[in-house]
């Protein structure tokens, strides 16, 4: 069974930078469409970033020209690079990958907060 491990979360001061790593072993990363949904205490789980298997993307407003998704197919690692962090983008960061063919494959998440 396909396993995302994500990496690369903590604390960070605002207008910090910080970059999550989301990894899977099996062979089906580079056919995937992948992204990053986060969830934030209270609130709904909101799309942060999508990348297709040819590398286009597109983010949702609140994070547009701060974050940036890219995909290593060689390494079969997707990333998320998070600059000029604010406070409300604390939450916990979740990756996923579409498969051609199944269900969705979700992360285990990882705890992003950004506090002074």
């Amino acid at each position: 069974q396909v396993k995302l491990v994500e990496s690369g979360g903590g604390l960070v001061q605002p207008g910090g930078s910080m970059r999550l790593s989301c990894t899977t072993s099996g062979e089906i990363f580079s056919s995937a469409d992948m992204g990053w949904y986060r969830q934030a205490p209270g609130k709904q789980r909101e799309l942060v970033a999508h990348i297709t298997r040819t590398g286009s993307t597109n983010y949702a407003d609140s994070v547009k020209g701060r974050f940036t998704c890219s995909r290593d197919n060689a390494r079969n690692t997707m990333y998320l690079q998070m600059n000029s962090l604010k406070p409300e983008d604390t939450a916990v960061y979740y990756c996923y990958l579409d498969p051609t063919s199944g269900s969705r494959i979700w992360g285990q998440g990882t705890q992003v907060t950004v506090s002074s």
